[in-house]
């Protein structure tokens, strides 16, 4: 391993191995609500990140959704969700995790919520609460990704001062008059060769839970460096989709969500249908994806991998060998598989090999892609932030 690749991967397993990374979930789940075509009968796994869209999942009211992260901290959020969920009112629960900040945290916390978590979230919680009790720094500048929000506003607020500029293009009316507030009096002032530097660095694009494989990818199918990759992105959400139902960017901007633009759990007819016992088709579980369909006797029949194999596609590729092997091994005959990529292409997926019945088959020879849908709705996504989307059944 080359000395840039040794150091850039001990700065990404710091941040992740010691911190909350995702305070929201960063993957538009109005896509993946289309993708999945979820009934009654599917069973869910997907990688935790935040828990938003494993909680916009249960609203469809599929038979269950295994949430499951390697980081315990991402799991002690959605446990932290679900029992609010149980134990609130809905104003109190949006001031938590909507607002992100809450001035009575520690004592709703104490009396209502703690008995509900496990020993982990329990004792993550008792030390981290006050992360709700701040009205300058709410809970979505928390965590790595919440600390990189942070630094931006920090950034664009008081050395670009384009703070008036920010606030106009949010109360938009049109598309139209996005693309002329951007383009007039925000692109110029704000790709800095500061911010440039900045997009280029692994410590950066740590926080924001991008490792070296990720951006390798990036590089190599993209023409151009990484900090014009974002460019592309942010210019593509700025000037080509509608801000005003986009959440997404709105919070990191604003430090909170509003009633009217946030996730559907946020939504008060939508928690209450959760609190009715939605809520308790979701669970939490600190595994890999490999680990937990090898400890656990269940069949699945939607798979949302958001973009974790990137991470595994060079230097642990038999790690994501063995992952798809338990992919296909708990699959039902009529699973569908979804997943991003920092990339333009996973080429590496196809390739990937697995037992069926006795032989060697390759990933690629097993799945039946459905590209023009994935195309259509990548060309809708209001984070925009992936190279490229895949839905895929799997024909195991």
């Amino acid at each position: 391993m080359a000395v840039v690749d040794w150091f850039s991967s001990r700065v990404f397993n710091l941040v992740h191995r010691h911190n909350l990374v995702y305070n929201t979930c960063w993957e538009d789940p109005r896509l993946d609500r289309e993708a999945l075509d979820l009934g009654s009968d599917d069973t869910v796994l997907v990688i935790t990140s935040a828990g938003c869209n494993a909680l916009d999942y249960a609203l469809v009211e599929p038979k269950h959704i295994y949430a499951v992260d390697m980081n315990p901290r991402q799991n002690a959020l959605l446990e932290l969700k679900l029992a609010g969920i149980r134990q609130l009112d809905y104003r109190t629960f949006f001031d938590l995790f909507g607002r992100g900040y809450l001035p009575a945290a520690g004592g709703v916390y104490r009396d209502k919520l703690r008995a509900d978590l496990s020993p982990f979230a329990q004792r993550y919680w008792d030390r981290r609460i006050r992360f709700f009790t701040n009205p300058r720094r709410t809970f979505f500048f928390r965590g790595t990704s919440g600390t990189f929000a942070r630094l931006m506003n920090v950034y664009i607020n008081r050395v670009l001062r384009l703070r008036p500029w920010v606030d106009a293009i949010l109360q938009a009316g049109s598309i139209e008059e996005q693309r002329d507030i951007y383009e007039q009096r925000i692109r110029d002032r704000l790709w800095t060769r500061s911010m440039r530097f900045a997009m280029n660095r692994d410590t950066t694009l740590s926080l924001v839970g991008v490792p070296k494989a990720q951006r390798r990818q990036v590089e190599q199918q993209y023409d151009g460096k990484i900090a014009n990759f974002v460019r592309e992105c942010l210019e593509a959400v700025l000037t080509k989709l509608p801000l005003a139902d986009n959440y997404f960017w709105r919070v990191y901007i604003n430090g909170e969500y509003s009633t009217h633009c946030c996730p559907e759990y946020l939504k008060e007819e939508n928690f209450e249908r959760l609190k009715g016992g939605l809520a308790e088709r979701v669970t939490a579980h600190t595994e890999s994806v490999q680990g937990f369909l090898e400890k656990h006797d269940v069949a699945i029949s939607r798979f949302v991998l958001l973009d974790h194999m990137d991470w595994l596609s060079d230097q642990f590729f038999p790690l994501l060998e063995a992952e798809w092997q338990a992919i296909v091994d708990r699959a039902t005959p009529d699973a569908r598989i979804i997943w991003r990529s920092g990339g333009t292409q996973t080429a590496f997926v196809d390739r990937v090999c697995v037992q069926v019945n006795g032989q060697t088959q390759s990933v690629g020879e097993l799945l039946r892609y459905h590209r023009d849908l994935a195309e259509r709705l990548h060309r809708q996504c209001r984070v925009h932030t992936y190279g490229s989307f895949y839905i895929a059944d799997l024909a195991a």
